[in-house]
């Protein structure tokens, strides 16, 4: 789904695309990028104006908890900035052709550019190569070099490879603990860094990394990216069940974030963020537990604990098993 967003940004932005994929054709990719929403309809409200301390305070505001809570501010769950980013898009429509076909875009159907039988004796798996290679001739071709000399006006390059390091591309890190093909996928990344810094052109990976145990490969991989984030899905696991994460699909990991031109990178300051999948948008919120509105204490009382009576009367006390010091 992120994907999709990076290049249907891409098609609005008039920008030129590179799809490479090793399971589903490109063109089946495309024709499901999400439809765009119209300017008027996507801004967002404007914050409201707040009260004037002469005004009542409805008794609804206040909150039911404690009253040290009452002057705390709401947790706002949606990420919500001063000044819009990008566009917006509706999932549950696909974009229309007219726009999609007016973005030009380079495909790389593994299928088509290369035979999985052939032999690899390189450090860098042939699948890879070819794909390295076509990257390289759209670079030069189409003018995205930075050194390249072209009378017309300069565009950005789109480039989205989707799964790599999965078994579909000839790679052999998912499938077992002790791959043959260990240093493959980090030496193809090494080149796409090296074509990327010298071109007018970013890059978008998606890895299974559910399926990849090896953590000091993932690590490697990390480091030889800008930005790094991690979707865990609540998919089979406990927290499908928990009501906890009911109104969630999944936690959003930010393993790292660009640091260029500066010496340390800037964390968010919301780390626990979670993703849900609506009807018409991909949404990242922050996470956090709901107030607890119970009117019923949850704490147990000193004296039903065990051994807690017994103390009591050892030290001469009463023996009222209910008092609470």
């Amino acid at each position: 789904m992120i994907l999709k967003y990076f290049l249907a940004e891409g098609v609005v932005c008039q920008h030129e695309l590179f799809l490479a994929s090793a399971q589903d054709s490109p063109d089946g990719i495309l024709q499901e990028l999400p439809s765009p929403i119209v300017d008027d309809v996507a801004v967002p409200r404007p914050v409201e104006q707040p009260r004037l301390s002469s005004e009542p305070q409805e008794s609804l505001d206040a909150m039911k908890i404690a009253w040290r809570y009452q002057n705390l501010p709401k947790v706002q769950s949606t990420l919500t900035s001063s000044s819009r980013f990008g566009h917006y898009y509706d999932v549950s429509k696909t974009m229309e052709a007219e726009i999609r076909q007016a973005a030009k875009c380079h495909r790389f159907y593994l299928p088509d550019h290369f035979n999985q039988t052939a032999p690899s004796h390189s450090p860098t798996l042939e699948s890879y190569s070819a794909l390295l290679k076509s990257l390289q001739e759209v670079i030069q071709k189409e003018g995205f070099a930075v050194a390249a000399s072209s009378g017309k006006s300069r565009n950005i390059l789109r480039i989205g490879l989707q799964s790599l390091g999965s078994s579909l591309w000839g790679d052999d890190l998912c499938c077992c603990d002790n791959p043959k093909h260990t240093h493959a996928l980090t030496t193809f990344l090494y080149g796409l860094r090296a074509l990327l810094r010298s071109s007018l052109a970013v890059a978008v990976v998606t890895m299974p990394s559910h399926l990849i145990q090896n953590r000091a490969l993932m690590g490697r991989i990390a480091k030889l990216s800008d930005t790094v984030i991690a979707l865990e899905s609540f998919k089979g696991s406990e927290r499908e069940t928990n009501p906890l994460y009911k109104d969630y699909h999944g936690l959003l990991h930010v393993r790292q974030v660009p640091h260029l031109n500066c010496l340390a990178s800037q964390f968010p300051d919301h780390k626990d963020l979670a993703f849900k999948l609506k009807r018409k948008q991909f949404s990242i919120e922050r996470l956090h537990l709901p107030p607890d509105l119970s009117e019923t204490v949850s704490r147990v009382s000193r004296g039903e604990v065990p051994g807690v009576a017994v103390a009591a009367s050892a030290c001469g006390s009463t023996t009222n098993k209910h008092l609470d010091f």
